[in-house]
């Protein structure tokens, strides 16, 4: 037995149950490079204080837990983005990790570090008005451009438009209520391929695992988890999205919600949001404006977990230089400003490894992006003149 096998049949063992977390946390550092095989041959002491049944054992050493980690790994080694998040893992997304109730084991597929990347849930009806779509692509669009992350349940509806219209980096996220293996709906096969090519696809659901009604609120709270703050486009009173908002007013996160015609059934689970405490928001720049001190924060965590410096330039000591990307990409800038591709090639930096460190230093509040300019912030927006060199040079 491995240390993936412990894991998975430990999972298999726990569901949703939060003592394989309480397990992995009180085993930590006794086999730091084996952490799940730690908790596994830990004493039933141990277990029975990290609130494991009795039966929990049996469970774990069991037929079943040994096809479930079988198929779990025939998954992981089918594709190569796939991998296991455990609990313990540097990849697991601090955010999550701080919510109520984060899974003990993630499937993930696609581009993983996005997890650490600020995000913005956007969520609604299953069956919006065409203006209510027309809503969730326009703004998820304009936070994917503002440098986030777009994070939704690859739902019909709301959650489809919102992810169709940011699969290009930094991409979006889907959660899914479902195993990784398989697609509900069916028919967004295609777009969940294309969400994993630039963003991430995950579940807390093992391979196999079918569509069942009570998962998918369930997984609403990872979604909840993700985010800095949750967007509710356009929903009924009895929508899942309710659940969401909820869900992540209870993490201490924003809650947005968008007004619509007091005659439209589809906006009345907003009003009610709004009611209850929700901030009304009419335009998508209220909101990333309402998360610049939130997005601030997780500055230093992100610029930690991607291995750039973790410092801003604005903390550092009198005399002490710029981190080097930085500081070329600050020369790079040039007096109007430069667009991603122009800095590319000013830098010699490759997609990779200058996209990250734009994010770094905008959510530092050290640059700003107007239009897909990128400037010192401070400085002027670019003159007519200069914009016109750009367009013609």
């Amino acid at each position: 037995m491995d240390d993936d096998d412990a894991l998975l049949r430990l999972h298999h063992a726990a569901g949703a149950a939060g003592w394989l977390r309480r397990l992995l946390t009180l085993t930590a550092g006794e086999a730091a490079d084996t952490p799940a095989l730690a908790a596994w041959s830990a004493s039933a002491s141990t277990w029975a204080k990290a609130g494991a049944p009795a039966e929990a054992r049996a469970l774990a050493g069991g037929k079943a837990a040994a096809e479930a980690s079988r198929r779990a790994r025939q998954w992981r080694d089918g594709g190569a983005q796939r991998q296991f998040i455990a609990w313990t893992s540097t990849l697991y997304p601090s955010l999550l990790a701080a919510s109520p109730a984060p899974p003990g084991l993630l499937y993930a597929e696609g581009q993983v570090e996005r997890l650490w990347w600020p995000q913005i849930a956007v969520v609604g009806s299953r069956a919006p008005s065409p203006a209510g779509r027309e809503r969730a692509a326009r703004w998820a669009t304009h936070f994917a451009t503002a440098g986030f992350v777009v994070t939704s349940g690859l739902a019909a509806g709301i959650d489809a438009a919102a992810h169709a219209a940011c699969l290009a980096a930094p991409g979006s996220i889907a959660v899914m209520g479902t195993g990784p293996d398989l697609c509900f709906p069916a028919a967004h096969a295609a777009l969940k391929a294309g969400i994993a090519r630039e963003g991430c696809v995950l579940s807390e659901y093992p391979p196999g695992t079918p569509v069942r009604a009570w998962q998918f609120p369930a997984r609403n709270r990872i979604i909840a988890g993700l985010a800095l703050a949750t967007v509710v486009v356009e929903a009924a009173q009895r929508s899942g999205a309710l659940i969401t908002a909820r869900l992540a007013a209870e993490a201490g996160r924003e809650v947005f919600a968008l007004p619509g015609a007091p005659e439209n059934p589809k906006a009345r689970g907003c009003h009610r949001l709004i009611r209850e405490g929700a901030v009304l928001v009419d335009s998508p720049e209220q909101v990333v404006e309402a998360l610049a001190g939130m997005v601030a924060d997780v500055a230093p965590a992100l610029r930690a977990h991607l291995g750039l410096p973790v410092a801003p330039l604005a903390r550092r000591s009198p005399g002490t230089e710029a981190p080097a990307g930085d500081a070329v990409l600050l020369a790079a800038l040039g007096e109007d400003g430069a667009s991603f591709d122009e800095l590319l090639a000013r830098t010699g930096l490759t997609g990779p490894t200058l996209a990250p460190i734009l994010l770094a230093m905008e959510l530092e509040g050290r640059l700003m992006q107007q239009h897909g300019v990128y400037h010192p912030c401070g400085s002027a927006f670019p003159t007519r003149a200069g914009a016109r060199r750009r367009r013609t040079g």
